[in-house]
């Protein structure tokens, strides 16, 4: 399926955005505007949206969440409780909208002008019931171009072709309502992040396709201060083994041991790769940016350290984040 062109209004889905406020714990509260602003910025006006749901779990001040809603007219906001997880969040906010195809956004994401339309634009097809756009971090200045190796989120691939893909971020996904009510993104996983990651293995499982609609961006936010890069790297590299072992379906054997310590290697020695293959497309982009590594390096460097010790920490004591209640819980913003 090639790339799909939609210029009629009246040929797109009805639509619901929700976006939830869970990463503003650890982010700045001016960056909600920011993402706030780009949304109403699009192309195709937020207005005409069933829904723009804001989730809120205590992190945004009364004062601040009402001027929101005068500045944006458009928006409705619902508190949530406060241990209401990223993706139990999602879910709950689906079940508050109305739109025939649910647009998942985030708080500390900046999207582009035609992020929507496009996003929208492939469910003219029966067929298409899961779109991903693309999402990366700015790769300026020093501490942009270290986040832009190693963090989580590739380089924009500057394709123009809707084509299919493996995963999806829940910060730039929309899904069919009907298709999410019978594939539900799972909640209760012990892991921290990742559970798009089992989702979207699942549905590949059972022969549905995932869209991956390149003309899509956004720009998520590098993490924000000491103490977030360090739980936000430390957790990446703990949730990447445990990940592994929540997609295999086969039965265990007493090999197991030996089987995910080639993985943890392997997923150490391809987490590398990816930051020498991400600093050729930073180079390639725009070759300025490239001064910053010297001082750079370091950075990026420490975040693979941390990813290192992660992977260590999940293979050794897989169940050392875990609360009692089988949930990750790292309250790194008090840290």
């Amino acid at each position: 399926m090639s790339q799909i062109e939609v210029t009629e209004k009246a040929k797109l889905p009805s639509f619901s955005i929700i976006v939830e406020t869970e990463n503003l714990a650890t982010a700045e509260l001016e960056g909600l505007y920011r993402s706030l602003d780009s949304i109403a910025s699009q192309d195709l006006s937020p207005e005409l949206a069933k829904e723009v749901l804001i989730l809120e779990s205590g992190d945004v001040p009364q004062e601040m969440m009402e001027q929101l809603t005068n500045k944006y007219p458009w928006l409705s906001m619902r508190r949530i409780s406060a241990d209401v997880d990223y993706y139990a969040a999602k879910m709950k906010g689906v079940s508050l909208t109305t739109g025939d195809v649910i647009v998942l956004a985030d708080s500390d994401c900046i999207y582009q002008p035609n992020w929507l339309r496009n996003l929208l634009a492939p469910f003219a097809e029966d067929n298409v019931n899961v779109v991903a756009g693309e999402t990366t971090t700015s790769a300026e200045g020093v501490y942009g171009l270290a986040i832009a190796l190693t963090y989580i989120f590739p380089r924009f691939s500057h394709s123009n072709n809707l084509e299919k893909t493996q995963y999806y971020f829940c910060n730039n996904v929309a899904f069919r309502r009907s298709f999410l009510a019978k594939y539900p993104i799972p909640v209760d996983l012990p892991i921290y992040r990742g559970n798009c990651v089992i989702h979207a293995n699942s549905l590949m499982k059972q022969g549905e396709t995932i869209w991956k609609q390149p003309n899509s961006r956004a720009c998520h936010a590098a993490p924000n201060g000491g103490a977030h890069f360090f739980w936000r790297f430390l957790l990446y590299g703990y949730d990447a083994l445990l990940i592994y072992r929540l997609k295999q379906t086969e039965k265990k054997t007493i090999f197991q041991p030996i089987v995910e310590l080639f993985i943890s290697f392997a997923l150490g020695l391809y987490k590398v790769m990816v930051a020498a293959k991400r600093l050729i497309d930073v180079a390639i982009e725009q070759p300025r940016y490239l001064l910053n590594l010297p001082i750079a390096i370091f950075i990026a460097l420490t975040s693979l350290l941390l990813y290192f010790v992660g992977l260590i920490i999940s293979y050794f004591r897989p169940n050392y984040f875990l609360s009692k209640e089988g949930k990750v819980e790292v309250n790194w913003e008090h840290s």
